[in-house]
């Protein structure tokens, strides 16, 4: 037996993480100097959203917000409650490409396995964000809880991350801008063209501008042709829509995608509140298992993932 661990910058609501019982160790924000727990159990969809907003309120009023990393000695307290018990231990992390979260579960689990070497503690770098991590974490669980063993589930998840794309847009690209990706006068006349990038993260983890619309609505329509041109096999997956505070345009996205292709479930959220803090309110995001993550349709070279064998 093994027990799913993801950070809260998997983005997975409260609701999700209590139906597939997957451990959550949360990021933590200071917003003008005072502490934020990024991930709060128990609330519903409605209390979320709530939240969220506040949240990216503040931001929009320039609040100071400042990110930390999980320390390794949190991620040692929380995997040993599970090694104690005789399980074992799968951790999905966000992208090693955007946070130093990875390296701090790697520090704490060879710490562990020193002294508990009968155990066993996987970790996955999904080389991603938001829910391209937490729907992975839910395909993991539902392969565990079908008899699948840890060796085995991790070999398919590790198979199906090149496959999940995560690919979304900002509306003020000012936030980009703070974080090194553009440059701020390229950010300034963007804003003044009503410029809006789409973007995706590339193979290695990373987030790369994919193209460039002119409007909100365009961009908008532009997600949703991207993920109906790209999903593979829709009809046995979870899709996944965060917003920053803006959620008739995720339910606007929602609604275009589901008219044109059947899905087996949306996950609809708040983005997480880490990340969130580098793009900005307004930002919309889709995630999905695809062909590859360039974005460019089925090709020959297309590989079938075992995972929708196993969904």
């Amino acid at each position: 037996m093994f027990q799913v661990f993801v950070d809260s910058g998997a983005n997975l609501p409260s609701c999700e993480v209590e139906k597939y019982g997957i451990r959550v160790i949360s990021f933590v924000n200071y917003v003008n100097g005072e502490k934020l727990v990024c991930y709060t159990p128990g609330l519903t969809l409605e209390e979320e959203r709530a939240k969220g907003k506040e949240y990216y309120n503040a931001i929009r009023d320039g609040a100071e917000v400042k990110t930390s990393l999980i320390n390794s000695s949190e991620f040692a307290l929380r995997f040993k409650e599970v090694l104690d018990k005789g399980e074992d231990v799968m951790y999905l992390s966000i992208s090693g490409g955007i946070s130093g979260t990875y390296n701090s579960a790697r520090i704490a689990a060879e710490d562990l396995l020193e002294d508990m070497p009968e155990r066993k503690i996987v970790l996955i770098d999904t080389m991603n964000a938001s829910l391209a991590t937490g729907i992975l974490a839910i395909y993991a669980v539902q392969m565990r809880d079908k008899g699948m063993e840890l060796k085995e589930v991790e070999k398919i998840i590790r198979e199906a991350v090149p496959h999940m794309n995560g690919t979304f847009t900002v509306d003020n690209l000012k936030y980009l801008a703070r974080t090194g990706r553009i440059k701020h006068s390229v950010a300034a006349i963007g804003n003044i063209l009503s410029i809006k990038p789409v973007l995706r993260g590339n193979a290695e983890g990373f987030i790369v501008q994919f193209e460039k619309c002119r409007g909100r609505k365009r961009v908008l329509d532009e997600l949703v042709d991207l993920v109906c041109d790209n999903i593979a096999e829709p009809q046995k997956q979870i899709i996944g829509i965060a917003h920053a505070d803006c959620y008739g345009d995720s339910r606007y996205v929602i609604d275009k995608i589901t008219h044109r292709v059947k899905v087996a479930d949306v996950i609809n959220t708040t983005y997480d509140f880490c990340t969130g803090s580098h793009v900005g309110p307004d930002t919309v995001a889709l995630f999905f298992l695809g062909y590859d993550r360039e974005l460019g349709g089925k090709t020959a070279s297309y590989k079938r993932p075992q995972i929708f064998d196993h969904i």
